[in-house]
């Protein structure tokens, strides 16, 4: 069975400053070209990707979307059988909304949601954002010689060049 996110898709609205920032499961509200051109040309992980693989992992994944007002400054995507295991992926706020605690937000309400509870596993990879994370109760790995991974660093940029 496939998640659809929450029937009330606003998990979180508070003030801040004059701003509110909001934050919705609504994969209907999501800016795909914004996530798109973040994603492709500022993040460290995701250089190149194509639109149809974000427009893929959007459809597959529980979407978390910050706004203000009506624009999206926030973004975070977890993959998850929302049983036992999840994975949380492509977080990012942009560059002039930083710094406010929009990610801690984000943090809160991915953390929060209904469907990410009692799991057994939850993982995530950061090169830049462990206090972060680790206000959420992630760790190195316990038995990080457990852990294997198949990893393609670049396979974006690589295919598009072929």
């Amino acid at each position: 069975m496939r998640h659809q996110g929450l029937r009330s898709p606003t998990l979180l609205n508070r003030r801040r400053s004059m701003k509110s920032f909001r934050i919705s499961t609504d994969k209907a509200d999501l800016d795909v070209a914004l996530i798109h051109s973040f994603l492709s040309e500022q993040s460290s992980w995701a250089k190149g990707i194509p639109l149809p693989v974000v427009q893929k992992s959007i459809e597959h994944s529980l979407c978390f979307g910050g706004y203000i007002g009506n624009a999206q400054v926030a973004f975070a995507r977890v993959i998850s059988d929302f049983a036992t295991f999840a994975n949380l992926v492509d977080v990012f706020v942009l560059p002039g909304y930083r710094s406010q605690g929009y990610s801690k937000e984000l943090m809160s309400a991915v953390f929060a949601h209904p469907s990410l509870q009692g799991l057994r596993r939850f993982t995530l990879a950061t090169g830049d954002a462990h206090d972060l994370y680790t206000r959420y109760g992630f760790a190195a790995p316990l038995f990080p010689k457990s852990l294997m991974e198949r990893y393609s660093p670049g396979i974006y940029v690589t295919s598009k060049q072929e």
